[in-house]
């Protein structure tokens, strides 16, 4: 009965250590002075998801994520498309894009909230959220 007892202790001890996290970063604030920007939008290809990103958190195709260059790991940025208005919150989580003239890399999901899997590649606006 003791042993149970330590077992079922210790159990709770770990659990009670180990936090709430799901791994993600805390929410962080844009920087000072950035008021956001706007260029192109692309997003992942499918053969990303599960792959580990530049935060060490692996790709989620499903998750509301995205790559910027610049910006913290944990900053929530609004992403609206430019010529429909549609517009999706993501949090950044990668180091990206590498092509000359885009300004972020969304997940599918996000690319599916702004209707941009068609064309692949949109006019965005970036705000601080």
């Amino acid at each position: 009965m003791m042993r149970v007892a330590l077992v079922l202790f210790m159990s709770v001890l770990i659990a009670g250590c180990a936090g709430r996290g799901s791994g993600h970063a805390e929410r962080v604030s844009a920087p000072s002075g950035w008021n956001g920007e706007q260029g192109k939008a692309s997003f992942y290809a499918d053969r990303y998801h599960g792959r580990k990103t530049a935060s060490g958190e692996r790709h989620d195709r499903n998750a509301l994520t995205a790559a910027h260059r610049s910006l913290p790991f944990g900053t929530h940025v609004r992403v609206t498309r430019l010529d429909n208005g549609r517009e999706t919150v993501v949090r950044i989580n990668d180091r990206g894009p590498f092509v000359r003239g885009r300004v972020i890399d969304v997940s599918r999901r996000a690319a599916e909230e702004l209707d941009m899997i068609g064309p692949g590649v949109v006019n965005v606006r970036l705000t601080p959220e």
